[in-house]
């Protein structure tokens, strides 16, 4: 049988009259226009619905660099890179243009059925050059959530292989946060969120986190508080018993905790017990990976050597969703030379996120931009920020390195005394910080500043200077001076 093609001329289509006045509608959207569409359809993630849609969003149209527009045409600075994700900052062709190509060329397959791809294979061989020696195997997937959830089938296949099956517990902080899937929400130790998910996953238990802020007792200086955190978790394994605990997580420093640093003594005596009893180490470095600190990874500047670690967020500047875990060699050998590993998601490794993802490593790298932040400008904002609210009737301290920053909000700062109604509080700094122009999160009493890698000493201050009038502005209205 034969067939046989005819040429045609290609007539446009003539578009229909109703999906005309929808594209034009949607280029034409008037801010209340927006908000009501907003409130009718869209579901927020953590937010009071009711309220929010009583007061409405605010429409963000558009970025570039570390700048924002609403849709009033308000220009904002972006103190938070999106979600502690923009690393790159905003209007980058370099990745548009990664994206473009590869959509065209190869837009989705799987890595299932004993394929791959090149995006997929030339991002693994660049994490591998980027990432610690050891570490020289990956595991992908759509965000941290789906990571964490992805490191505790890693830890339990891993023990399995060992003959070690009562190895069952995970131990992680109070107050840390590792996602919002029911294994990240579990493993977080958030008591809001724990409280919205009645099926917790079992055998994962938590201890104290390292906040010497507003935690600490006593006379403890931060080196010995921290020490004594660290040291929960030794009586937490004897405990459960150390053949039953498989691994323990936590993030280098907390993020949506509140930027809490632990002093210099808590993360070398984390791993002189998770080595003393067998206990794999899990570093989530959602957050601090890829240049936060300064370092390509956080817990390269606390000083501490996991057996895994959890990647997304600066993996693609949050440009397109993509996570991973990185799988130290004697845990990825025990993965790959003991039969099936029975995990996967339809988009790990996707072909445009990898190909995303490889241009956005190599503008960090060719740039030297995890260079800058170790050096110039990070140093810069920590300085900056130190100076300018040194003795500041209502912050209590101070955390952080490279950019990224927590200011404790207090009532008495120097007896470490916190607000009766802290989370009111932060809310009113926060809300000051949004009316005037820049992005900058409240966790609870804590203020935390996240700015895309790329900003200038210019654009510190004036983020800088924007955060003091709005923290001015709360002591104000709580009559402190």
């Amino acid at each position: 049988m034969s067939y046989r093609t005819e040429e045609v001329a290609y007539v446009q289509p003539a578009q229909p009259a109703a999906s005309a006045l929808a594209a034009q509608a949607t280029q034409q959207r008037s801010t209340a226009e927006y908000r009501a569409l907003d409130a009718a359809h869209h579901i927020h993630p953590f937010s009071d619905m009711g309220s929010l849609n009583r007061s409405g969003s605010r429409v963000i149209v558009k970025a570039q660099g570390v700048y924002l527009w609403d849709s009033e045409g308000n220009k904002v600075i972006d103190g938070m890179a999106g979600l502690w994700c923009v690393n790159v900052g905003y209007g980058r062709e370099e990745l548009a243009d990664a994206a473009y190509k590869q959509m065209l060329e190869l837009p989705y397959y799987n890595t299932f059925f004993k394929t791959t791809h090149p995006p997929v294979i030339e991002l693994s061989a660049l994490l591998a050059e980027l990432a610690p020696e050891a570490f020289n195997h990956f595991f992908y997937c759509n965000s941290g959530s789906e990571g964490n959830d992805t490191v505790l089938r890693i830890v339990h296949q891993y023990w399995a292989t060992q003959g070690k099956h009562s190895k069952k517990f995970v131990i992680s902080r109070k107050n840390g946060y590792h996602g919002s899937t029911i294994a990240g929400g579990t493993l977080g130790g958030m008591g809001y969120m724990h409280e919205q998910m009645p099926s917790k996953v079992e055998n994962i238990v938590h201890i104290d986190q390292p906040y010497f802020f507003g935690e600490a007792q006593g006379n403890l200086t931060p080196e010995e508080f921290a020490l004594a955190r660290a040291q929960q978790l030794e009586a937490k394994i004897l405990e459960i018993g150390a053949d039953n605990v498989a691994a323990f997580i936590g993030e280098p420093f907390q993020g949506a905790g509140g930027v809490i640093f632990p002093a210099s003594t808590y993360w070398p005596e984390i791993q002189r017990i998770c080595r003393k009893y067998d206990i794999l180490l899990v570093a989530d470095e959602v957050i601090g990976g890829f240049g936060r600190t300064g370092e390509w990874f956080a817990h390269q500047h606390f000083g501490f050597e996991p057996d895994l670690i959890t990647l997304a967020k600066g993996l693609t500047s949050g440009y397109v969703p993509m996570g991973a875990v990185g799988l130290h060699d004697r845990v990825a050998k025990a993965i790959i030379e003991n039969g099936d590993f029975n995990h996967g998601l339809t988009y790990s490794g996707h072909p445009v996120a990898a190909a995303v993802a490889v241009a956005n490593l190599k503008l960090l790298r060719d740039e030297k931009i995890v260079d800058r932040v170790k050096n110039d400008t990070g140093p810069y904002f920590q300085k900056q920020l130190r100076e300018t609210f040194a003795n500041h009737p209502i912050i209590g301290e101070i955390s952080g390195t490279g950019l990224v920053a927590g200011l404790q909000l207090a009532q008495d700062p120097k007896a470490r005394k916190r607000f009766a109604n802290g989370g009111d509080v932060g809310t009113i700094c926060r809300d000051f910080c949004f009316n005037g122009n820049l992005i900058m999160r409240a966790t609870g009493d804590r203020m935390l500043l996240s700015p895309p890698l790329v900003i200038n000493k210019l654009e510190i201050d004036e983020i800088v200077s924007k955060a003091k009038k709005a923290i001015d502005a709360t002591a104000q209205q709580l009559g402190i001076s």
